[in-house]
């Protein structure tokens, strides 16, 4: 499947679980054919339970509801949160659930990291927001930092085919390896209300998002803002971030200073060195945890989505990004950002950092191969293929009942 740029869209950022959860649920109850959603985390707490409570309501006044969530991102859902419904008619699948082996999971890559909503093919919703409680600042010091975009216009179609195929066959459970590179689309005529549905799998596609993020910081002109909680990117991105800061574009990268994973921040500190002395400015992220995957470039591009610029999201994870031309949405991101930058990150100073050995050099390269290149190795094993399993319609107890009582009859007639 090839996307293309789409005009005439509107597009409105939407940040963290207060603007995102609200907008969703609107649509499913105004929703009048379809809904297809597809997430990492569904959790059974207050935000999963008032998802479930608007799929049902909705699926019980005859609209079809197509489910899918991660086996590793959702594997705590109960049978009765499921079964409530499957028996109302949703289509619920699960994206490679995988046994547990001596306790631990074993589903550990190729994840279903994608965030999608479409409703009735009008309106559709794309970014990093899960449907879980801790998207919403209230849930505490481990409130996540994120994005979203709602969107309507003809971008919806691009998204909707995509979501609906990925439902109906097997076009994301693929063989991973050994696929050719795929260029993606380029704007020829950039201007204001355009969108490209860009997306990672493990066929064609495997590099699109990264793509997009090197071509950006190449034509790049005076200013580019990365905000990715998961930073750890191959040397191709790097490189193009430290080339665009030496050729005088103004490049700031957004990166958590207090992670939800400790890795996370042992990864990046690897990097540090080598962006700031290239002239990168790093800011650390302390409210809270981050977990936007966005970016602005000059007055015009824009991205908001599901991947991080880590080994899992670039290699391994199935993932989807909106990337906008638009000057209005740009500035309204950015200035989400500068807010960001000014009132909640500390920078990271290069007299601060330590100093750069022959011995540290050779630790950090080391280090930096394994963690960069660990999950394609440990992909490998257990081999395997994802697979798409759907959750069965429960038996109706009344069914049941009946169904025995007819067998009992047969049994005393014979």
């Amino acid at each position: 499947m090839t996307m293309n740029w789409r005009d005439g869209n509107r597009i409105q950022l939407l940040e963290n679980g207060e603007q995102f959860f609200p907008r969703v649920f609107g649509a499913i109850q105004r929703a009048q054919q379809s809904v297809l959603l597809e997430t990492f985390i569904l959790f059974e707490d207050n935000v999963g339970k008032a998802l479930h409570r608007e799929l049902l309501a909705a699926a019980k006044r005859g609209v079809k509801i197509e489910l899918m969530v991660d086996g590793y991102g959702s594997p705590d859902l109960s049978d009765e949160f499921i079964s409530s419904l499957t028996s109302a008619g949703v289509r619920f699948l699960y994206y490679d659930p995988r046994p547990l082996v001596m306790g631990m999971r074993t589903n550990v890559f190729r994840r279903l990291h994608r965030k999608i909503v479409v409703v009735d093919g009008v309106i559709a919703f794309v970014g990093g927001i899960n449907f879980s409680a801790e998207h919403n600042t209230d849930f505490g010091p481990e409130a996540k930092q994120d994005y979203a975009v709602e969107v309507k216009g003809p971008i919806v179609d691009d998204i909707g085919a995509f979501v609906a195929e990925a439902f109906g066959s097997e076009a994301n459970t693929r063989r991973w390896w050994g696929q050719r590179s795929h260029r993606p689309a380029r704007n020829q005529k950039p201007g204001d209300a355009q969108a490209l549905f860009v997306f990672r799998d493990n066929d064609e596609h495997r590099d699109d998002i990264e793509q997009h993020y090197m071509e950006m910081l190449s034509n790049a002109k005076q200013d580019v803002i990365i905000a990715n909680a998961y930073f750890f990117p191959g040397y191709r991105l790097l490189r193009e971030m430290k080339n665009a800061a030496q050729r005088g574009v103004r490049v700031r990268l957004i990166v958590q200073g207090e992670p939800d994973m400790p890795i996370v921040k042992v990864g990046a500190e690897l990097l540090y060195n080598y962006l700031v002395g290239g002239g990168v400015e790093v800011y650390e992220y302390i409210r809270r945890p981050l977990h936007g995957k966005v970016a602005v470039q000059d007055q015009q591009w824009a991205t908001v989505g599901s991947s991080n610029l880590d080994p899992l999201s670039l290699s391994l994870n199935l993932e989807a990004n909106l990337i906008i031309h638009d000057r209005q949405f740009n500035q309204t991101l950015r200035d989400n950002l500068e807010q960001l930058l000014q009132n909640d990150c500390v920078r990271v100073r290069e007299d601060k950092l330590p100093k750069r050995t022959w011995l540290q050099l050779t630790k950090s390269v080391i280090v930096f191969h394994f963690l960069r290149h660990f999950p394609a190795i440990a992909g490998w094993l257990p081999a395997h293929t994802p697979k798409v399993k759907q959750v069965p319609p429960p038996v109706q107890p009344e069914l049941e009942t009946q169904d025995r009582v007819d067998s009992e009859k047969q049994g005393v007639k014979s």
